[in-house]
């Protein structure tokens, strides 16, 4: 049965943990399948906002792979294979590795980042489809009041 078919009852009675795993699934699924046909990955894009002084790198240095996906522990899932996105960015030339195995985003790899950003809001815009900006706050208050309930961050 989907959300559509059930009486606001039955939807009352639904177990969140569910259907939050469900739509992260359904979520990250579309995001990847969008960026996967614009000729990249999400850990790609990730790897360079990471290394850029201009996004999330808080100093512009150099990182390793384990630096890196220590930044990244929070979104990273267990199939993203780091070592494995970093060596096509280097082929690409959008990151170079230094003497002490550190990556670095290359002038041509922020010009990449930024051209990679720009789909964002597309991809974001079909997401959020029908919905309007009050209801999807309300829906994220709701999910922050349910993690604040078991002590969730």
């Amino acid at each position: 049965m989907t959300l559509d078919q059930m009486t606001d009852a039955e939807l009352a009675a639904q177990p969140a943990a569910y259907w939050t795993g469900l739509a992260y699934e359904a979520l990250i699924s579309f995001t990847r399948a969008r960026q996967a046909e614009l000729g990249f990955t999400q850990p790609q894009f990730w790897l360079l906002r990471n290394l850029s002084s201009n996004d999330l790198s808080p100093d512009g240095q150099g990182m390793t792979i384990p630096q890196l996906r220590e930044a990244m522990a929070t979104y990273l899932r267990p199939e993203d294979d780091l070592h494995a996105e970093a060596e096509v960015l280097l082929e690409r030339g959008w990151l170079r590795r230094d003497g002490e195995n550190r990556l670095w985003i290359t002038e041509a790899g922020e010009e990449a980042r930024l051209r990679l950003k720009a789909h964002a809001p597309a991809i974001r815009a079909r997401i959020h489809e029908g919905i309007d900006d009050a209801d999807y706050v309300a829906a994220l208050k709701v999910l922050g009041k349910l993690m604040k309930n078991t002590q969730g961050s």
